[in-house]
């Protein structure tokens, strides 16, 4: 990989390890703000747990998300934030409040979707793809 796109690999890699990881620490905390306020009513009825303790599950799925990305498993890692914050965004929007969060969390699914495709070229798992074989094949048939 071009040495410049390694940089920014490893800068989506780091803060979007770190950021989950925290915040889902954070879940037990409540010291960055009060989590629960960003509960959608209707999740708290279809959930039957108190609203403190839906968030510190939350938590240890974000840590674990951190983590991931963290390690070997960065791609899957960020693929799974990617989809995880389009879920956050679509919650907030669903309760009417917090457009800016939602705003911010779509984007940031968009670093981690970019950090993703990042890895697999990093990694060589595009030009070893079936598809990408294939496509290799018909292009010297031609």
């Amino acid at each position: 990989m071009d040495q410049r796109l390694n940089s920014s690999w490893w800068a989506l890699r780091i803060a979007l390890g770190a950021a989950p990881f925290l915040a889902g620490l954070d879940k037990f905390f409540n010291l960055l703000t009060n989590w629960t306020m960003y509960l959608n009513p209707l999740a708290l009825r279809v959930v039957d747990v108190a609203p403190a303790t839906f968030m510190r599950a939350v938590g240890v799925v974000e840590m674990i998300v951190g983590i991931a990305i963290l390690t070997r498993w960065t791609r899957l890692g960020a693929y799974v934030a990617a989809a995880w914050l389009v879920c956050i965004a679509l919650n907030l929007i669903m309760m009417g409040a917090f457009f800016d969060v939602a705003v911010r969390d779509l984007l940031i699914a968009v670093a981690a979707f970019s950090l993703a495709r990042l890895t697999e070229v990093r990694e060589g798992v595009v030009a070893n793809s079936f598809t990408h074989k294939q496509e290799l094949m018909r292009s010297n048939v031609a």
